[in-house]
């Protein structure tokens, strides 16, 4: 009898451990924090690489993160929207281009800020973009030559 009340609070403990770690997951995710951000977005021609979920970065910090990615049907553009920190004001008149990590590692949004005195809110777009680069073409059009 001892050894199943032991056993019973043992997982009692467990289930407890792992609901305190889903909920300290959930509130450091960003999911939760949606007041503390706006939506903004960016059009661009090529996307290969970028993830939903990926970070938008200004000066190699990260300020957002991407929440999605559409498909414009008639342009057939790139539509890629980003929820950004209410603690940073980016410049109107700022460029967004895909960067990667590394050849091995994801690809991210890095924002270029401009020098406009008005500054990006919800539901504007940024207008300047560069498309993401095709690395591994690249050195294949290198290697073999084109």
């Amino acid at each position: 009898m001892k050894s199943n009340f032991f056993e019973s609070l043992v997982g009692l403990g467990v289930i407890f451990v792992a609901i305190t770690f889903f909920y300290y997951a959930y509130s450091n995710s960003g999911k939760s924090n949606s007041s503390q951000t706006y939506e903004i977005s960016a059009i661009f021609t090529e996307v290969s690489g970028l993830m939903t979920g990926a970070d938008v970065r200004l000066s190699g910090i990260k300020i957002g993160s991407v929440t999605s990615q559409n498909l414009d049907g008639q342009t057939y553009d790139a539509v890629v929207l980003m929820q950004i920190n209410n603690e940073v004001m980016i410049p109107a008149d700022s460029s967004a281009k895909i960067s990667s990590e590394g050849l091995l590692g994801g690809n991210y949004i890095a924002i270029e800020p401009g020098g406009s005195d008005e500054m990006l809110i919800a539901g504007d777009s940024i207008e300047l973009t560069q498309g993401s680069i095709d690395l591994i073409g690249l050195l294949g059009n290198a290697v073999f030559g084109s």
